[in-house]
């Protein structure tokens, strides 16, 4: 009998602890909230680009100091990390925000509208927190100030992660993101398991969205150059179109997706996004240039899509008398959240948002460098609201526009989860 009674006690007793810890941090979540919201639109005001995040920088290490969390900055050139160590030990919990801006001009009218502008690809452009980076280092920062205030409770450690240049690294020739060259200077090395967030201006605010494995693709850029024979356009016979066969390699690519990849367990994307060839009418060119963008979802399904496109634009060109050169950058693996960790953290979710606000997301052909994180130790990255209440997700700008805007209302509900995850994990962890 004692056998029976002995996991429910213990089980009870955990719930219980957690319970407690949880409605602490509801009181201290809300209690922060407007902190929040300030800092959210004074990084909003103040965007800047990938590794040049140093104003945002600064706000985040002055924060930190002032919980008394141990800072280290200037971590994959300007990201900053925070360790807060909690009285008993325990895991080490990681938590990761994002920092950087987009070359987007803005064109919502805000009190805190940005009016900072750059030169990007040699144009001026306007620089705007398109993506909502912004309220995900303000979160952050909340989470933090909420987690510092229950020291004394915390049965481990957690480290937060202020990452740079997500969007990517703004200089030539230079092909990294902060995630990556976080990991590779180690910040993963003492870590047991990362949380993450992004907040979306097409879901409702109060709403959560989580997936279990492959959750968001694989990004990688693809660029084809065929090679051909220049001849006068009224002799097409006396070289080689370099045009024709570049377009019957596109029409070839969109097999991949119809014949090759077996679309029941998950979807790809191959699309070709620009074709450059030729300077006139009455001209053959020598060779025609395409660039575009691959999504997959999964390391086996990327190797299959990157070999068909190679067999096909290769061959294709072979049967004109061309030739094809196939070049596929890897950029973004995918977004993989670990079903174990998911599973275990249901609970969390719909603790923080409410069952009913919580939903299971399809799989997303946007990309996050939050994987690179994912394949140190289990991660879970999950979806959070951001558009008005009763809002319609069909007329509401998405991100990367000018017009993106977020319903600040939704920012607590992050506090609170990303604590949640914390106290929740270190219980499990007992």
């Amino acid at each position: 009998m004692r056998k029976l009674i002995l996991p429910l006690v213990l089980l009870s007793g955990t719930v219980f602890g957690q319970s407690k810890l949880r409605l602490e941090i509801d009181k201290k979540a809300t209690a922060v909230e407007t902190k929040v919201i300030e800092w959210r639109r004074d990084i909003h005001q103040n965007p800047e680009l990938g590794n040049q995040e140093k104003r945002t920088a600064k706000l985040i290490s002055d924060h930190l100091r002032s919980l008394g969390i141990e800072v280290t900055e200037n971590v994959a050139v300007t990201g900053v990390v925070g360790v807060l160590r909690g009285a008993k030990p325990g895991p080490m919990v990681a938590l990761r925000a994002d920092m950087d801006a987009l070359p987007v001009t803005e064109r919502v009218d805000l009190p805190f509208k940005s009016t900072v502008t750059t030169t990007y690809n040699g144009q001026q452009t306007g620089v705007m927190h398109a993506c909502g980076h912004d309220s995900h280092v303000a979160i952050l920062m909340g989470v933090a100030e909420v987690l510092a205030g229950m020291k004394n409770q915390l049965e481990g450690s957690v480290k937060f992660i202020f990452q740079p240049a997500e969007e990517g690294i703004y200089e030539p020739g230079v092909t990294t993101w902060g995630a990556k060259q976080m990991v590779e200077e180690g910040v993963m090395k003492d870590v047991d398991a990362i949380f993450g967030l992004h907040i979306s201006a097409q879901t409702e605010v109060g709403t959560i969205g989580y997936r279990s494995g492959p959750a968001q693709a694989a990004v990688d850029n693809l660029e084809i150059i065929v090679h051909g024979t220049q001849a006068h356009g009224a002799s097409p016979w006396s070289g080689v179109d370099p045009v024709v066969t570049a377009s019957q390699i596109v029409t070839g690519l969109q097999t991949i997706l119809s014949r090759s990849v077996n679309i029941t367990q998950n979807p790809a994307v191959v699309t070709v996004g620009a074709i450059h060839g030729g300077i006139r009418h009455n001209i053959i060119p020598e060779k025609v240039e395409m660039i575009g963008t691959i999504r997959t979802f999964g390391d086996e399904q990327q190797e299959l899509v990157h070999r068909r496109i190679t067999e096909i634009a290769t061959n294709i060109a072979e049967s004109a008398g061309a030739k094809a050169e196939v070049n596929i950058t890897k950029l973004y693996p995918s977004t993989v959240n670990d079903p174990n960790l998911t599973s275990k953290m249901v609970a969390t979710l719909e603790a923080a948002a409410g069952k009913e606000n919580v939903k299971v997301n399809p799989p997303v052909t946007g990309a996050e460098d939050f994987s690179f994180y994912q394949r140190e130790k289990p991660g879970l990255f999950i979806g959070l609201g951001g558009m008005k209440k009763g809002g319609d997700p069909t007329k509401t700008p998405s991100h990367h526009t000018p017009d993106f805007y977020l319903d600040e209302s939704g920012f607590v509900l992050g506090v609170r989860v990303m604590s949640y995850f914390v106290v929740d994990y270190m219980g499990m962890k007992k």
